[in-house]
Protein backbone atom coordinates (compact mmCIF):
# COMPACT_ATOMS: atom_id res chain seq x y z
CA UNK A 1 0.00 0.00 0.00
CA UNK A 2 2.73 2.39 0.93
CA UNK A 3 4.58 1.62 -2.50
CA UNK A 4 1.54 2.25 -4.31
CA UNK A 5 0.52 5.69 -2.49
CA UNK A 6 4.40 6.78 -3.34
CA UNK A 7 4.22 5.15 -7.08
CA UNK A 8 1.19 7.48 -7.37
CA UNK A 9 2.76 10.62 -5.70
CA UNK A 10 5.91 9.69 -7.89
CA UNK A 11 3.46 9.83 -11.06
CA UNK A 12 1.80 13.45 -10.52
CA UNK A 13 4.76 14.89 -9.53
CA UNK A 14 6.52 13.92 -12.84
CA UNK A 15 3.54 14.86 -14.80
CA UNK A 16 3.90 18.42 -12.86
CA UNK A 17 7.38 18.77 -13.28
CA UNK A 18 6.97 17.86 -17.56
CA UNK A 19 4.21 20.73 -18.38
CA UNK A 20 6.54 23.23 -15.70
CA UNK A 21 9.60 22.14 -17.97
CA UNK A 22 8.10 23.47 -21.01
CA UNK A 23 6.93 26.68 -19.69
CA UNK A 24 9.92 27.39 -18.01
CA UNK A 25 11.88 26.64 -21.11
CA UNK A 26 9.61 28.66 -23.46
CA UNK A 27 9.36 31.91 -20.74
CA UNK A 28 13.40 31.51 -20.40
CA UNK A 29 13.90 31.58 -23.90
CA UNK A 30 10.99 34.28 -24.58
CA UNK A 31 13.33 36.75 -22.18
CA UNK A 32 16.44 36.08 -23.36
CA UNK A 33 15.06 36.82 -27.34
CA UNK A 34 13.44 40.04 -25.19
CA UNK A 35 16.63 40.94 -23.70
CA UNK A 36 19.04 40.09 -26.73
CA UNK A 37 21.05 38.17 -24.38
CA UNK A 38 21.05 34.98 -26.10
CA UNK A 39 22.82 36.21 -29.70
CA UNK A 40 25.15 38.29 -27.23
CA UNK A 41 26.00 34.72 -25.48
CA UNK A 42 26.11 32.64 -28.72
CA UNK A 43 28.80 35.34 -29.95
CA UNK A 44 30.91 35.62 -27.00
CA UNK A 45 30.72 31.69 -26.95
CA UNK A 46 32.08 32.11 -30.42
CA UNK A 47 34.84 34.21 -29.91
CA UNK A 48 35.76 32.33 -26.97
CA UNK A 49 36.11 29.38 -29.11
CA UNK A 50 33.85 27.70 -26.96
CA UNK A 51 32.01 24.77 -28.98
CA UNK A 52 30.25 22.83 -25.84
CA UNK A 53 28.46 26.04 -24.62
CA UNK A 54 27.71 27.31 -28.21
CA UNK A 55 25.93 23.47 -28.87
CA UNK A 56 24.28 23.76 -26.32
CA UNK A 57 22.89 27.36 -27.02
CA UNK A 58 22.21 26.15 -30.75
CA UNK A 59 19.64 23.17 -28.98
CA UNK A 60 18.81 23.74 -25.67
CA UNK A 61 16.71 20.99 -23.92
CA UNK A 62 16.02 19.49 -26.86
CA UNK A 63 16.23 15.87 -25.86
CA UNK A 64 15.49 17.36 -22.43
CA UNK A 65 11.94 18.43 -23.64
CA UNK A 66 10.98 15.12 -25.61
CA UNK A 67 12.45 12.73 -22.78
CA UNK A 68 10.46 14.52 -19.86
CA UNK A 69 7.17 14.89 -21.81
CA UNK A 70 7.30 10.78 -22.51
CA UNK A 71 8.20 9.92 -19.02
CA UNK A 72 4.85 9.63 -17.68
CA UNK A 73 3.94 7.16 -20.42
CA UNK A 74 6.80 5.28 -20.17
CA UNK A 75 6.22 5.04 -16.67
CA UNK A 76 2.93 4.30 -16.32
CA UNK A 77 2.91 1.07 -18.92
CA UNK A 78 6.95 -0.33 -17.28
CA UNK A 79 4.70 -0.51 -14.44
CA UNK A 80 1.93 -2.04 -15.89
CA UNK A 81 3.40 -4.56 -18.55
CA UNK A 82 7.33 -4.54 -17.57
CA UNK A 83 10.06 -2.95 -19.95
CA UNK A 84 9.78 -5.28 -22.75
CA UNK A 85 6.28 -5.69 -23.54
CA UNK A 86 5.96 -1.60 -22.41
CA UNK A 87 8.37 -1.16 -25.68
CA UNK A 88 5.93 -2.62 -28.03
CA UNK A 89 2.58 -1.58 -26.59
CA UNK A 90 4.60 2.03 -26.59
CA UNK A 91 5.47 1.69 -30.45
CA UNK A 92 2.19 0.49 -31.06
CA UNK A 93 0.23 3.39 -29.14
CA UNK A 94 1.69 5.81 -31.42
CA UNK A 95 0.36 4.23 -34.16
CA UNK A 96 -3.60 4.74 -33.01
CA UNK A 97 -2.71 8.73 -31.84
CA UNK A 98 -2.22 7.63 -28.07
CA UNK A 99 0.45 10.43 -27.33
CA UNK A 100 -1.95 12.84 -28.95
CA UNK A 101 -4.43 10.91 -25.84
CA UNK A 102 -1.77 10.81 -22.84
CA UNK A 103 -0.09 14.55 -23.57
CA UNK A 104 -3.87 15.51 -23.28
CA UNK A 105 -4.90 13.33 -20.05
CA UNK A 106 -1.38 14.93 -19.03
CA UNK A 107 -2.97 18.40 -19.45
CA UNK A 108 -6.12 17.28 -17.34
CA UNK A 109 -4.31 15.83 -14.26
CA UNK A 110 -1.82 19.28 -14.08
CA UNK A 111 -4.41 22.16 -14.19
CA UNK A 112 -6.28 20.02 -11.39
CA UNK A 113 -3.76 19.16 -9.40
CA UNK A 114 -2.72 22.65 -9.35
CA UNK A 115 -5.53 24.09 -8.44
CA UNK A 116 -5.76 21.91 -5.76
CA UNK A 117 -2.64 23.09 -4.53
CA UNK A 118 -3.49 26.98 -5.32
CA UNK A 119 -6.93 26.94 -3.86
CA UNK A 120 -7.59 23.42 -2.29
CA UNK A 121 -11.01 22.15 -2.91
CA UNK A 122 -10.25 18.71 -4.33
CA UNK A 123 -12.40 16.62 -5.46
CA UNK A 124 -13.21 13.81 -7.94
CA UNK A 125 -13.14 14.88 -11.68
CA UNK A 126 -14.89 12.32 -14.19
CA UNK A 127 -12.49 11.48 -16.60
CA UNK A 128 -14.62 9.62 -19.44
CA UNK A 129 -13.18 6.62 -19.68
CA UNK A 130 -16.37 4.66 -21.01
CA UNK A 131 -16.76 3.67 -24.73
CA UNK A 132 -18.20 7.10 -26.17
CA UNK A 133 -20.16 6.28 -29.48
CA UNK A 134 -22.45 9.83 -29.21
CA UNK A 135 -21.11 12.71 -30.99
CA UNK A 136 -20.34 15.51 -28.58
CA UNK A 137 -21.47 18.96 -29.35
CA UNK A 138 -18.38 21.65 -29.74
CA UNK A 139 -19.88 23.94 -26.72
CA UNK A 140 -20.17 21.06 -24.58
CA UNK A 141 -15.92 20.06 -24.71
CA UNK A 142 -15.45 23.98 -25.28
CA UNK A 143 -16.96 24.04 -22.06
CA UNK A 144 -15.34 21.08 -19.86
CA UNK A 145 -11.55 22.09 -21.55
CA UNK A 146 -11.57 26.13 -22.02
CA UNK A 147 -9.59 26.86 -18.76
CA UNK A 148 -7.83 23.59 -18.37
CA UNK A 149 -6.38 22.97 -21.76
CA UNK A 150 -7.17 25.58 -24.25
CA UNK A 151 -6.10 28.74 -22.60
CA UNK A 152 -2.91 26.75 -21.69
CA UNK A 153 -2.47 25.62 -25.06
CA UNK A 154 -2.90 29.52 -26.16
CA UNK A 155 -0.03 30.76 -23.82
CA UNK A 156 2.43 28.17 -25.33
CA UNK A 157 1.93 28.88 -29.02
CA UNK A 158 2.36 32.41 -27.95
CA UNK A 159 5.45 31.77 -26.18
CA UNK A 160 6.36 30.13 -29.28
CA UNK A 161 5.76 32.51 -31.89
CA UNK A 162 7.47 34.99 -29.56
CA UNK A 163 10.69 32.75 -29.71
CA UNK A 164 10.76 32.36 -33.62
CA UNK A 165 10.05 36.11 -34.14
CA UNK A 166 12.36 37.29 -31.52
CA UNK A 167 15.12 34.82 -30.69
CA UNK A 168 18.33 33.93 -31.79
CA UNK A 169 19.85 30.75 -33.13
CA UNK A 170 22.87 29.86 -35.76
CA UNK A 171 20.86 26.92 -37.22
CA UNK A 172 18.58 29.14 -38.61
CA UNK A 173 15.04 27.52 -39.07
CA UNK A 174 15.93 24.07 -38.93
CA UNK A 175 16.79 24.73 -34.92
CA UNK A 176 14.21 26.39 -34.66
CA UNK A 177 12.02 23.65 -35.78
CA UNK A 178 13.85 20.66 -33.63
CA UNK A 179 14.04 22.80 -30.34
CA UNK A 180 9.68 23.98 -30.42
CA UNK A 181 8.86 20.23 -32.41
CA UNK A 182 7.52 18.47 -28.95
CA UNK A 183 6.13 22.26 -27.70
CA UNK A 184 4.36 22.54 -30.86
CA UNK A 185 2.48 18.81 -30.58
CA UNK A 186 1.93 19.51 -27.37
CA UNK A 187 0.03 23.09 -28.30
CA UNK A 188 -2.22 21.09 -31.17
CA UNK A 189 -2.63 17.58 -28.81
CA UNK A 190 -4.13 20.24 -26.01
CA UNK A 191 -6.50 21.96 -29.01
CA UNK A 192 -7.63 19.21 -30.84
CA UNK A 193 -7.51 16.56 -29.02
CA UNK A 194 -11.34 16.57 -28.16
CA UNK A 195 -12.32 16.82 -31.49
CA UNK A 196 -10.09 14.24 -32.97
CA UNK A 197 -11.53 11.72 -30.95
CA UNK A 198 -15.33 12.64 -30.91
CA UNK A 199 -17.26 10.78 -32.78
CA UNK A 200 -17.80 12.38 -36.48
CA UNK A 201 -16.24 15.92 -35.22
CA UNK A 202 -15.47 16.17 -38.55
CA UNK A 203 -18.75 15.50 -40.28
CA UNK A 204 -19.60 18.78 -42.24
CA UNK A 205 -23.68 18.85 -41.26
CA UNK A 206 -22.48 18.36 -37.45
CA UNK A 207 -20.29 21.21 -38.00
CA UNK A 208 -23.22 23.22 -39.00
CA UNK A 209 -25.19 22.37 -36.05
CA UNK A 210 -22.10 22.93 -33.54
CA UNK A 211 -21.27 26.05 -34.81
CA UNK A 212 -25.19 27.60 -34.14
CA UNK A 213 -25.42 25.45 -30.96
CA UNK A 214 -22.32 27.27 -29.58
CA UNK A 215 -22.98 30.65 -30.44
CA UNK A 216 -26.65 30.86 -29.00
CA UNK A 217 -24.58 29.33 -25.90
CA UNK A 218 -22.07 32.31 -25.96
CA UNK A 219 -24.37 34.90 -26.62
CA UNK A 220 -27.44 33.57 -24.52
CA UNK A 221 -28.03 35.65 -21.17
CA UNK A 222 -27.45 34.26 -17.87
CA UNK A 223 -29.81 34.23 -14.90
CA UNK A 224 -30.95 33.02 -11.68
CA UNK A 225 -32.05 29.19 -12.55
CA UNK A 226 -29.82 29.13 -16.12
CA UNK A 227 -27.30 26.20 -15.85
CA UNK A 228 -23.48 26.81 -17.36
CA UNK A 229 -24.81 24.38 -20.39
CA UNK A 230 -27.27 27.05 -21.34
CA UNK A 231 -25.53 30.00 -21.03
CA UNK A 232 -21.99 31.33 -21.85
CA UNK A 233 -22.71 34.06 -18.64
CA UNK A 234 -23.67 31.41 -16.41
CA UNK A 235 -20.49 28.85 -17.13
CA UNK A 236 -18.25 31.96 -16.56
CA UNK A 237 -19.77 32.46 -13.39
CA UNK A 238 -19.40 29.19 -12.39
CA UNK A 239 -15.73 28.75 -13.41
CA UNK A 240 -14.73 31.07 -10.67
CA UNK A 241 -16.23 29.57 -7.99
CA UNK A 242 -13.08 28.21 -6.76
CA UNK A 243 -11.29 31.48 -5.72
CA UNK A 244 -12.72 31.69 -2.40
CA UNK A 245 -10.01 32.91 0.20
CA UNK A 246 -7.61 36.03 0.34
CA UNK A 247 -4.33 33.71 -0.48
CA UNK A 248 -6.16 31.83 -3.56
CA UNK A 249 -6.80 35.49 -4.87
CA UNK A 250 -2.91 36.86 -3.45
CA UNK A 251 -1.37 33.75 -5.64
CA UNK A 252 -3.65 33.80 -8.82
CA UNK A 253 -2.81 37.68 -9.22
CA UNK A 254 1.06 36.90 -9.08
CA UNK A 255 0.70 33.84 -11.31
CA UNK A 256 -1.34 36.79 -13.80
CA UNK A 257 1.59 38.98 -13.74
CA UNK A 258 3.19 36.39 -16.56
CA UNK A 259 0.94 38.21 -18.95
CA UNK A 260 2.31 41.71 -18.68
CA UNK A 261 5.62 40.30 -19.57
CA UNK A 262 4.64 39.78 -23.35
CA UNK A 263 3.52 43.39 -23.40
CA UNK A 264 6.87 44.84 -21.67
CA UNK A 265 9.35 42.61 -24.01
CA UNK A 266 7.89 43.26 -27.30
CA UNK A 267 7.44 47.11 -27.12
CA UNK A 268 11.10 47.62 -26.61
CA UNK A 269 11.15 45.47 -29.89
CA UNK A 270 9.20 47.46 -32.34
CA UNK A 271 10.81 48.94 -35.46
CA UNK A 272 8.78 52.77 -33.89
CA UNK A 273 10.66 52.68 -30.66
CA UNK A 274 14.17 52.06 -32.32
CA UNK A 275 16.76 51.76 -29.60
CA UNK A 276 14.61 53.71 -26.84
CA UNK A 277 14.83 51.89 -24.08
CA UNK A 278 12.71 54.03 -21.42
CA UNK A 279 10.28 53.22 -19.06
CA UNK A 280 8.18 56.06 -21.32
CA UNK A 281 7.91 54.11 -23.90
CA UNK A 282 5.77 51.40 -21.80
CA UNK A 283 3.94 54.11 -20.37
CA UNK A 284 2.94 55.00 -23.92
CA UNK A 285 1.85 51.44 -24.41
CA UNK A 286 -0.76 51.42 -21.36
CA UNK A 287 -2.23 54.41 -22.75
CA UNK A 288 -2.34 53.11 -26.33
CA UNK A 289 -4.11 50.11 -24.74
CA UNK A 290 -6.31 52.36 -22.99
CA UNK A 291 -7.55 53.90 -26.00
CA UNK A 292 -8.05 50.48 -27.51
CA UNK A 293 -10.50 49.37 -24.69
CA UNK A 294 -11.93 53.13 -24.89
CA UNK A 295 -12.65 52.48 -28.70
CA UNK A 296 -13.75 49.10 -27.93
CA UNK A 297 -16.84 50.06 -25.32
CA UNK A 298 -17.53 52.79 -28.01
CA UNK A 299 -18.32 49.62 -30.73
CA UNK A 300 -20.02 47.62 -28.61
CA UNK A 301 -22.33 50.23 -26.68
CA UNK A 302 -25.97 49.95 -27.43
CA UNK A 303 -28.35 51.34 -25.26
CA UNK A 304 -32.14 50.57 -25.16
CA UNK A 305 -33.28 54.08 -26.11
CA UNK A 306 -35.15 56.26 -29.18
CA UNK A 307 -34.10 55.23 -32.53
CA UNK A 308 -32.99 59.31 -33.22
CA UNK A 309 -30.39 58.58 -30.45
CA UNK A 310 -29.70 55.13 -31.93
CA UNK A 311 -28.86 56.82 -35.38
CA UNK A 312 -26.30 59.58 -33.89
CA UNK A 313 -24.65 57.05 -32.32
CA UNK A 314 -24.42 54.15 -35.14
CA UNK A 315 -23.25 57.38 -37.24
CA UNK A 316 -20.66 58.42 -34.45
CA UNK A 317 -19.25 54.62 -34.48
CA UNK A 318 -18.80 54.89 -38.58
CA UNK A 319 -17.28 58.72 -38.17
CA UNK A 320 -14.72 56.93 -35.75
CA UNK A 321 -14.15 53.66 -37.21
CA UNK A 322 -13.01 55.49 -40.34
CA UNK A 323 -10.98 58.06 -38.27
CA UNK A 324 -9.08 55.22 -36.95
CA UNK A 325 -8.53 53.52 -40.05
CA UNK A 326 -7.42 56.58 -41.41
CA UNK A 327 -5.25 57.88 -38.60
CA UNK A 328 -3.36 54.43 -38.76
CA UNK A 329 -2.78 54.78 -42.34
CA UNK A 330 -0.53 58.08 -41.39
CA UNK A 331 0.76 57.34 -38.81
CA UNK A 332 2.28 53.88 -40.83
CA UNK A 333 3.41 56.32 -43.76
CA UNK A 334 4.84 58.83 -41.53
CA UNK A 335 6.37 57.11 -39.47
CA UNK A 336 8.45 54.55 -38.44
CA UNK A 337 5.58 52.04 -37.30
CA UNK A 338 5.57 48.99 -40.00
CA UNK A 339 2.54 46.22 -39.95
CA UNK A 340 5.09 44.22 -38.53
CA UNK A 341 4.71 46.39 -35.68
CA UNK A 342 0.89 46.42 -35.93
CA UNK A 343 0.79 42.57 -35.80
CA UNK A 344 3.42 42.85 -32.82
CA UNK A 345 1.18 45.06 -30.83
CA UNK A 346 -1.34 42.54 -31.28
CA UNK A 347 0.63 39.89 -29.88
CA UNK A 348 1.60 42.33 -27.20
CA UNK A 349 -1.88 43.84 -25.94
CA UNK A 350 -3.95 40.22 -26.36
CA UNK A 351 -1.69 38.48 -23.12
CA UNK A 352 -2.20 41.97 -21.17
CA UNK A 353 -6.06 41.84 -21.79
CA UNK A 354 -6.02 38.27 -20.27
CA UNK A 355 -3.97 39.18 -17.43
CA UNK A 356 -6.34 42.05 -16.55
CA UNK A 357 -9.31 39.94 -16.66
CA UNK A 358 -7.60 37.37 -14.53
CA UNK A 359 -6.67 40.21 -11.91
CA UNK A 360 -10.12 41.14 -12.12
CA UNK A 361 -11.66 38.09 -11.47
CA UNK A 362 -9.25 37.14 -8.51
CA UNK A 363 -10.12 40.85 -7.07
CA UNK A 364 -14.44 40.23 -8.19
CA UNK A 365 -15.91 42.27 -5.33
CA UNK A 366 -13.80 44.99 -5.78
CA UNK A 367 -14.49 45.25 -9.59
CA UNK A 368 -18.02 44.70 -8.69
CA UNK A 369 -18.31 47.70 -6.21
CA UNK A 370 -16.19 50.14 -8.87
CA UNK A 371 -18.82 49.31 -11.01
CA UNK A 372 -16.33 47.65 -13.82
CA UNK A 373 -17.90 43.86 -13.78
CA UNK A 374 -20.32 44.20 -16.46
CA UNK A 375 -17.30 45.70 -18.72
CA UNK A 376 -14.85 42.46 -17.23
CA UNK A 377 -17.67 40.06 -18.26
CA UNK A 378 -17.76 41.30 -22.08
CA UNK A 379 -14.12 41.96 -22.15
CA UNK A 380 -14.01 37.54 -21.27
CA UNK A 381 -16.74 36.92 -23.85
CA UNK A 382 -15.01 38.43 -26.09
CA UNK A 383 -11.94 36.37 -25.70
CA UNK A 384 -13.89 33.26 -25.27
CA UNK A 385 -15.11 33.88 -29.01
CA UNK A 386 -11.81 34.31 -30.30
CA UNK A 387 -10.44 31.65 -28.72
CA UNK A 388 -13.57 29.45 -30.11
CA UNK A 389 -13.10 30.35 -33.40
CA UNK A 390 -9.22 29.87 -32.87
CA UNK A 391 -10.17 26.06 -32.59
CA UNK A 392 -13.06 26.34 -34.66
CA UNK A 393 -11.58 26.86 -37.91
CA UNK A 394 -9.33 24.32 -39.37
CA UNK A 395 -12.72 21.71 -37.81
CA UNK A 396 -14.55 23.40 -39.91
CA UNK A 397 -12.09 23.32 -42.81
CA UNK A 398 -11.39 19.56 -42.37
CA UNK A 399 -14.95 19.07 -42.67
CA UNK A 400 -15.39 19.95 -46.09
CA UNK A 401 -13.60 16.96 -47.09
CA UNK A 402 -15.79 14.04 -46.57
CA UNK A 403 -12.91 11.12 -46.57
CA UNK A 404 -11.56 12.94 -43.37
CA UNK A 405 -14.63 11.79 -41.19
CA UNK A 406 -13.98 8.73 -42.66
CA UNK A 407 -10.46 8.39 -41.65
CA UNK A 408 -11.20 9.82 -38.09
CA UNK A 409 -14.47 6.44 -37.72
CA UNK A 410 -11.37 4.15 -38.92
CA UNK A 411 -9.12 5.48 -36.26
CA UNK A 412 -11.43 5.85 -33.46
CA UNK A 413 -13.41 2.29 -34.13
CA UNK A 414 -12.79 -1.16 -35.74
CA UNK A 415 -13.54 -1.99 -39.70
CA UNK A 416 -17.19 -3.29 -39.02
CA UNK A 417 -18.35 -0.41 -37.03
CA UNK A 418 -16.99 1.97 -38.85
CA UNK A 419 -18.85 0.85 -41.90
CA UNK A 420 -21.76 0.55 -39.98
CA UNK A 421 -21.73 4.24 -39.56
CA UNK A 422 -20.92 5.28 -42.71
CA UNK A 423 -24.17 3.00 -43.76
CA UNK A 424 -26.51 4.69 -40.72
CA UNK A 425 -25.40 8.23 -42.49
CA UNK A 426 -26.82 6.56 -45.57
CA UNK A 427 -29.92 5.43 -44.27
CA UNK A 428 -30.56 8.87 -42.27
CA UNK A 429 -29.89 10.88 -45.45
CA UNK A 430 -32.59 8.62 -47.27
CA UNK A 431 -35.57 8.80 -44.61
CA UNK A 432 -35.03 12.95 -44.75
CA UNK A 433 -35.47 12.65 -48.77
CA UNK A 434 -38.46 10.28 -48.33
CA UNK A 435 -39.77 12.57 -45.79
CA UNK A 436 -39.00 16.10 -47.87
Amino acid sequence: MLSFFFTTVGYYVCTMMTVLTVYVFLYGRAYLAFSGLDEAVSDKAKLAGNTALDAALNAQFLVQIGVFTAVPMIMGFILELGLLKAIFSFITMQLQLCSVFFTFSLGTRTHYFGRTILHGGAKYRATGRGFVVRHIKFAENYRLYSRSHFVKALEVALLLIVYIAYAYAEGGAVTYVLVTLSSWFLVISWLFAPYIFNPSGFEWQKTVEDFDDWTSWLLYKGGVGVKGENSWESWWDEEQMHIQTLRGRILETILSARFFFFQYGIVYKLHLTGKDTSLAIYGFSWAVLVGIVLIFKIFTYSPKKSADFQLVLRFSQGVVSIGLVTAVCLVVAFTRLSIADLFASILAFIPTGWGILSVAIAWRKIVWSLGLWDSVREFARMYDAGMGMIIFAPIAFLSWFPFISTFQSRLLFNQAFSRGLEISLILAGNKANVEA
